[in-house]
């Protein structure tokens, strides 16, 4: 360690530069003007209106109101739908499909008969071109039989609850045109949440 020698006058001491002190405000945060707050609510009222939008084109809510489906969907349950299942995808036989029947009404049921198909239900087993389909999901099989021939554009289609449906075997073919989608899960409620995978 070195000293300055004692006969330097203190005031003669070589100058050292510190550094300047820096004064710092705190800058208060700026509340939104009056006239701010009604373009905020704009903005945000319309970006909730473009995702509604964009969800709305994906998927769309079912709830089951009867016991066609049983015991695949029981009454109150709510569905799940992949509207977009079948732009990008095939339909296949047994997939859960929402379809408009009316103009009020949308109804849950089962691909059984694809365009061109023969459908015969004879001694409770459903035939397709007559090969007999294996169906772990019936709630009981059917006791009706009949023979149908699928045209095409057209679905044949069967609720699983089978003696307790009104369906394809009743009043006839679906327009492929009127399919919303294809049922993909139940959401509500939390008990009886899951996913459906294909047949």
């Amino acid at each position: 360690m070195s000293f300055p020698p004692e006969n330097i006058p203190p005031e003669e001491y070589p100058a050292t530069s510190l550094p300047e002190e820096t004064s710092l405000t705190e800058q208060q945060p700026q509340s939104p003007s009056i006239g701010r707050i009604p373009l905020d609510v704009v903005e945000t009222l319309v970006l909730a209106f473009a995702l509604y939008c964009a969800i709305d084109a994906v998927l769309a809510q079912v709830r089951v109101v009867n016991i066609s489906m049983l015991p695949t969907y029981l009454p109150g349950e709510f569905v799940m739908v992949n509207k977009l299942a079948y732009k990008f995808g095939e339909m296949e036989r047994g997939d859960i499909v929402i379809f408009h029947y009316n103009e009020s009404e949308d109804y849950v049921k089962r691909v059984i008969g694809l365009p061109g198909d023969e459908v015969e239900v004879r001694d409770g087993i459903v035939y397709i071109s007559g090969r007999p389909m294996i169906e772990t999901y019936l709630n009981e099989v059917p006791s009706y039989v009949g023979k149908w021939n699928v045209p095409e554009g057209k679905l044949f289609v069967l609720g699983d609850n089978r003696n307790q449906s009104s369906d394809s075997h009743s009043w006839g073919f679906v327009s492929v045109d009127e399919v919303v989608g294809r049922a993909v899960m139940i959401y509500w409620p939390p008990p009886q949440i899951r996913f459906f995978a294909r047949e």
